[in-house]
Formats: structure tokens, sequence, C-alpha cells
């Protein structure tokens, strides 16, 4: 278990396709072991999508989508294109470091949606240029039409994009306003 004086961190960063379909899920340390059920996690938090746009017309930050437990929050952001991000918080996420002082940087107990603002747009960003590189091809078949085929999902694996969540990922910190 994390120190009570840890910092919240994120658990994983999920990029969904406008199919609902996964494209790619980042997870982050002590999280690397719990791919299925940040998986069944990230699957849930796209319920709580569907939900809203019935209910009211969506904005881009969509805030806190779930609350897990004490420990883990998912937050969402929806892009015009529709394509989804899904950020999860662990709140006892990675202990301060040995040379940080405790008493300047109190527990934090919640956080701000606008805490992840930059985060989410960090990732949009990654993804941007994913889409502005000539060698990248967007799949924008329906799973109905891929399963029809015979083929699989589409997941993206440039590893320069990849690289830019894991920097997001651990770069991240509450209160951080630009990453």
């Amino acid at each position: 278990m994390a120190a009570i004086n840890s910092s919240p961190a994120i658990a994983a960063i999920a990029v969904i396709g406008k199919h609902d379909n996964p494209l790619h899920i980042s997870l982050f340390p002590p999280h690397l072991e719990s791919e299925f059920s940040m998986q069944s996690l990230v699957y849930s938090c796209l319920d709580i999508f569907s939900l809203r746009a019935q209910s009211k017309t969506l904005d881009q930050d969509l805030g806190l989508l779930q609350a897990i437990d004490e420990r883990l929050a998912a937050y969402g952001w929806l892009t015009n294109t529709g394509i989804k991000f899904i950020i999860v918080v662990d709140m006892m996420g990675r202990p301060p470091a040995p040379d940080e002082d405790k008493r300047k940087f109190p527990p934090i107990l919640g956080l701000r949606d606008a805490d992840l603002k930059p985060a989410f747009r960090a990732v949009q960003t990654a993804y941007i240029h994913l889409m502005l590189n000539p060698f990248y091809s967007p799949d924008d078949r329906t799973p109905l039409q891929i399963a029809n085929y015979g083929g699989k999902s589409p997941e993206i694996t440039s590893k320069k994009f990849i690289d830019e969540l894991q920097r997001i990922g651990k770069a991240w910190a509450p209160g951080v306003t630009t990453i």
C-alpha cells in the first residue's frame, strides 16, 4: 500500500475509437499487471459516454466518469471526431520522492476535473500528431465491418505515440499546468 502522503498518479490512459473499439491502452506502475481489470474499467466507462450522450449535449471534457473505489477514478474526454480518451487515476499513486519536503506538499484528498485537463490536452495533441503522420492510416471501419471481413480491431502501434503517452502518464501530477 502506498504511503499516506503519496501523490495521485495516472494508472492508465486509453484511446477509444469512434465505434467504441479500443485503439490503445497504456498502463503505469503499479498497475502493469492489471491489464484485464483496466480494460473492464474502460469498457464500463463507454457506457457512461453513451448515457451522457443521450441525456445532453456532450462537452469535450466529461470530467469524472466513475469512481471505482477510494483508490481508482476514471475521467473522460471526447474529441470532435468521436475519439474518446479515458484516464484512470490512482489516488494512492506514487509515493513522494525521498528528497521531497513533505511539509510543503500536504496529501491530496481529491481531484478537480481541471487537474486532468493538461493531461487530456497532451493526449489529444499526441493523437493529432499521429493523425498527421502520412504513414499512419486510421481504420474507420465499424466493428461489424471488421468482423465480416475476418479482420481484427485496429490498434495504434506507433512507438512514438506510445512513448508520448508514457511520458504524459509519468509527467502528470495534480497542479501541473502543462505537460
